[in-house]
């Protein structure tokens, strides 16, 4: 609710006080420091979305996460193969009938998304992984390279955009890290360029990190406010996409796919004419926000969409720190304003590794919640 007060001033006019916004009942401090009852209620208005992967991959996990209320299920073509997938959303069939709950299933799409090449293992369940991390020190000089057959290294780094070099320019920030993670950690590297000979980026690194898992790259957007970087043009949706999207959908009921790097309306308006080329045509479309680019075309993607994943992973990249909050929560208002759902990502990272998230997570988690977000 929202109320505005006002009062006379000394001369008898009137002076109006700041509207006071929020979505809470008048609790008392008592009321909200007492535990909620789990069992009272099995609805919530913001609904959790999560990742199928190898931790989460059997049917006694996936009934687990049902239980606690899970309501969609996603697997992410950027990694994995498509047979872990399949099996996957098939164990995920198998968990919902026996733990009597429905859960949607979100197919994320690999779109734009360049990666650094490093030898693979399979494990038995048919995850992949990389053996060796890469250690690289604050100061060293790391190569970015599109030439074919060169290793990874502290020193080299095989990227998959065979343009990236006409990309980047001297001063340019570039981010490597680990697919998924907070770009705070360990694993998360910050370069600056410093020159560009032929296909070859040459960097300054930023700061020591240790490079581990499926490493991505992100050039950030050199402008504060505008865009000014040139950017690639890798397809909407990779043939690997498209393949998979076709395989799955002979076998399973695909209720959403998030599209990976959307940056207009006309990349919705693409992708739904595949969908409608194999038979998909009722699989809804999340408009993944994950650059400069797409915020500047925002209006045109919450009307062409039908649903709207704030990525803010690389979003926040690509933008100043200290703007991002103000940009989720108006991303958020504008798709509340016109009827459309609005997830975020990347909340409680530290649960990989903390069974308590730390009071930041926490309140950023309820902090969206009060803004009025849809899905987690």
């Amino acid at each position: 609710m929202s109320f505005t007060g006002f009062e006379k001033n000394s001369v008898g006019g009137s002076i109006y006080l700041k509207a006071k916004s929020h979505f809470l009942k008048g609790c008392k401090l008592t009321d909200v420091l007492k535990p909620e009852d789990a069992k009272e209620s099995t609805f919530t208005g913001t609904k959790v979305v999560g990742t199928l992967g190898p931790s989460c991959h059997e049917v006694s996990s996936l009934m687990e996460m049902l239980s606690a209320g899970m309501v969609g299920g996603r697997i992410d073509l950027t990694w994995g193969s498509l047979d872990f997938h399949k099996k996957s959303l098939a164990n995920l069939q198998v968990a919902m009938k026996q733990a009597r709950r429905l859960c949607c299933t979100v197919v994320d799409t690999m779109g734009r998304e360049i990666m650094v090449r490093r030898p693979i293992n399979v494990d038995e369940k048919g995850w992949p992984s990389h053996e060796e991390a890469i250690s690289i020190k604050a100061g060293s000089k790391v190569t970015l390279t599109s030439k074919a057959g060169v290793v990874s290294s502290d020193t080299m780094l095989p990227i998959t955009y065979d343009k990236f070099y006409r990309m980047a320019s001297k001063g340019d920030t570039v981010y490597i890290g680990r697919y998924l993670v907070s770009g705070a950690d360990a694993a998360s590297l910050y370069l600056e360029v410093d020159e560009v000979i032929g296909q070859d980026v040459v960097c300054i690194a930023k700061n020591d990190a240790v490079l581990e898992g499926l490493l991505t790259v992100f050039h950030t957007e050199r402008s504060s406010n505008t865009v000014q970087n040139l950017q690639n043009d890798l397809p909407l949706l990779t043939q690997y996409d498209k393949d998979c999207l076709l395989a799955l959908s002979k076998e399973h009921e695909i209720d959403f796919i998030s599209l990976s790097y959307t940056r207009c309306a006309d990349d919705i308006r693409e992708a739904r004419r595949f969908l409608d080329s194999i038979g998909m045509s009722c699989t809804k479309v999340l408009a993944k926000v994950e650059t400069r680019q797409a915020l500047l075309n925002f209006h045109g993607i919450v009307n062409e969409a039908d649903g709207v994943i704030i990525s803010r992973g690389n979003l926040g990249l690509d933008v100043l720190p200290e703007k991002m909050a103000l940009v989720q929560k108006t991303l958020m208002q504008a798709c509340n304003l016109v009827g459309k759902p609005v997830l975020i990502t990347r909340v409680v990272d530290t649960m990989v590794n903390t069974p308590r998230p730390t009071r930041a997570e926490a309140t950023d988690v309820a902090n969206a919640v009060l803004d009025g977000v849809d899905g987690i």
